[in-house]
C-alpha cells in the first residue's frame, strides 16, 4: 500500500469518526423534540371522540329550575359544525313539573364556541346556546319555554367547561413558551394552532 493511499484512507476514517457524534446528537435531538413537543409542527389536533369523552364526563346533569321544573339532561352526542366553527351537543332531556301529569321526554341540540383559558391551560366551551328543542305530545306547545330553560341550564353548566387540558411540558420546548392560538372546528375534530408567547 502506497503512502498517499494510506494517508487518504486515514483522513477519510478520521473525518467519519469526527462526523459520527454530530450525527448521533442530531438524531437524539430529533427524538427528544418528538417526545417533548408532540405537535405537528405548529398545531395540535384532537379527535371528535376525545371531545365526546370529555363532554360525557359532565353528564347526566340534573337541576331544579325556579323550584317548579326538574330537568335531567343525559346521553350527550358530540357533532362538529365546521361551517359555523362550533361544536354541537345533542342531549336527551326529561322534564318533571307539577303542571303536567306525566314527565316530558325530548331532546336539545346545543352548540358552543371554543376558547382557551390560559390559567388552566385548557380548551373550553364558550357561550353555549340551544339551537333546537324537540318535544312531542302535550309538551310541544311549551317548546319555547323548554328551550329557554335548557339554554339557561346549558349556560350555567357548560360555560367554560374544559374539553382538553394541555400539560405544562406540551407548551414548552427548548426554553421557549408556547400557547394555543386560533381554534378551528374540523369535520372530525378540533385543530388548535400553537404559537410562541
Amino acid at each position: 500500500m502506497s503512502n498517499p493511499v494510506a494517508l487518504t484512507r486515514r483522513r477519510f476514517l478520521l473525518a467519519t469518526l469526527i462526523a459520527l457524534p454530530a450525527l448521533g446528537a442530531s438524531s437524539v435531538t430529533q427524538a427528544a423534540s418528538n417526545s417533548i413537543f408532540p405537535f405537528i409542527p405548529d398545531h395540535y389536533t384532537f379527535s371528535q371522540q376525545q371531545v365526546q369523552e370529555a363532554v360525557a364526563r359532565k353528564f347526566p346533569l340534573q337541576r331544579t329550575i325556579s323550584q317548579i321544573v326538574d330537568l335531567v339532561l343525559s346521553n350527550p352526542v358530540i357533532g362538529m359544525a365546521p361551517d359555523r366553527n362550533r361544536v354541537t351537543v345533542h342531549v336527551d332531556a326529561r322534564f318533571t313539573t307539577p303542571f303536567m301529569p306525566n314527565p316530558v321526554n325530548g331532546a336539545f341540540t346545543l352548540s358552543t364556541q371554543l376558547g382557551y383559558d390560559a390559567q388552566s391551560r385548557s380548551v373550553i366551551l364558550v357561550s353555549p346556546s340551544v339551537d333546537d328543542s324537540q318535544f312531542s305530545g302535550d309538551a310541544a306547545q311549551y317548546n319555547q319555554q323548554i328551550a329557554a330553560a335548557g339554554a339557561m341550564l346549558a349556560a350555567q353548566l357548560l360555560e367554560r367547561y374544559p374539553i382538553h387540558t394541555f400539560k405544562p411540558e406540551e407548551l414548552q420546548f427548548a426554553g421557549v413558551s408556547y400557547e394555543p392560538g386560533t381554534i378551528t372546528v374540523l369535520t372530525n375534530g378540533i385543530r388548535v394552532q400553537i404559537v410562541e408567547k
